[in-house]
């Protein structure tokens, strides 16, 4: 399941927001039957909708990148 996370990943990171991310990832689904297939597994197994399954991924990446700069942020304010 790890493949399909690194390519939630890399779409989000060329992506200027979730938005255009989630857009782009829908075209890749129409286009592609097995990424289709793996996308299926992957909300199955997250419990999750595949409607809102690559979004609630983006989120919580961001969220979880986010967190990382603050905790730096927050070393950085210490010193």
């Amino acid at each position: 399941m790890d493949d399909i996370k690194d390519l939630f990943i890399s779409i989000i990171e060329e992506a200027p927001g979730i938005d255009i991310a989630d857009s782009e990832f829908k075209k890749m689904l129409i286009d592609d039957p097995e990424l289709r297939r793996k996308y299926k597994e992957y909300c199955r197994e997250q419990g999750t909708s595949e409607r809102n399954g690559f979004v609630e991924f983006c989120e919580e990446y961001c969220a979880d990148r986010n967190s990382i700069w603050d905790s730096l942020n927050d070393y950085d304010n210490e010193e």
